[in-house]
């Protein structure tokens, strides 16, 4: 079985983490989606909220499954018996992190790194620019599935205005 991690932070999803999930799932027999738990950071939607959306919004893909994860991506990938890692690249400027990381992710347990550059429409998105839109009210509907939009609205309500 040819099984590959898409790895990230998903706080929240957007369009282009799902256009990587669906592009990764017609590749590979089984994506294992790995939401990373930073125990330093303090993200918007929990671990277990940002799950709970992931779920729903790859349902329709019978080999996308989501998990979490600690630590080191390469033991996620051991433990989920996975030699590939999918990863989205927006911009030059991701690869040469990307890079180093899958440099030493190789070097460190074997496990490959597949870039897929985004698909134009999703290039500039990011999730914090996501919820610095919605923060102050402006319309993420064509950036995020409905179903963070409205998970978005009902945790950040836009500033009054004087």
């Amino acid at each position: 079985m040819r099984r590959a991690v898409c790895p990230g932070s998903f706080d929240p999803v957007t369009n282009g983490h799902l256009d990587i999930i669906g592009r990764a799932s017609r590749l590979f027999d089984e994506v294992v989606v790995g939401v990373l738990v930073n125990q330093s950071k303090r993200g918007l939607f929990t671990v277990e909220e940002r799950i709970d959306m992931l779920r729903e919004v790859t349902a329709s893909y019978d080999n996308v499954r989501v998990e979490s994860f600690q630590g080191l991506l390469v033991d996620f990938c051991r433990a989920q018996h996975a030699s590939v890692l999918v990863k989205g690249l927006r911009a030059v400027s991701d690869f040469d992190y990307e890079l180093q990381m899958a440099q030493m992710n190789m070097g460190l347990a074997g496990v490959e790194t597949l870039f897929m550059p985004t698909n134009p429409l999703y290039s500039f998105l990011s999730s914090s620019l996501v919820k610095d839109v919605a923060k102050w009210g402006g319309d993420v509907s064509a950036h995020v599935p409905d179903r963070v939009r409205c998970e978005l609205l009902a945790r950040l309500s836009p500033p009054a205005r004087p």
